[in-house]
């Protein structure tokens, strides 16, 4: 039997820890030698809570902002991604069990319609497009 898929809340994985480690060879558009933030859902979640409303920022940003808090030159670029879409997919999922807009992570600040994991979210574009057209930010 298979094993059962975990949930976008489980994968928020609360017990987990960041950590920064260094990094051997080259890798993404990290060179060997520096430091590397891997970060957590949790991490990222609180990360896109704070950014004001009507407001965007990027992935790469979002990767130099928490790479310099936690004394890394980097952050990990792909678990940066991979955390992103699951605080997206458990904030649409604790929304569609009844939790109002307000008070689930506001992803749509990071996602917009070009940006590719729009198109990795379970739930498709509409409700990033229309939370965007809510705060006036440019699609």
């Amino acid at each position: 039997m298979a094993a059962k898929r975990k949930t976008w809340a489980e994968k928020m994985n609360p017990d987990a820890e960041p950590k920064v480690k260094k990094v051997d060879s080259d890798f993404a558009d990290i060179p060997a030698g520096a430091t590397m933030l891997i970060a957590t859902p949790n991490i990222v979640d609180d990360y896109i809570r704070h950014i004001p409303k009507g407001t965007t920022t990027t992935l790469q940003q979002m990767r130099k902002d928490l790479a310099a808090e936690y004394n890394a030159e980097f952050m990990c670029p792909v678990t940066a991604g991979i955390f992103l879409r699951i605080v997206a997919e458990n904030a649409y999922e604790e929304y569609q069990k009844g939790k109002p807009v307000s008070k689930i992570a506001p992803f749509w600040r990071m996602i917009d319609k070009k940006s590719p994991p729009i198109k990795k979210l379970t739930f498709g574009a509409d409700f990033v497009l229309e939370q965007r057209q809510k705060e006036k930010i440019s699609a």
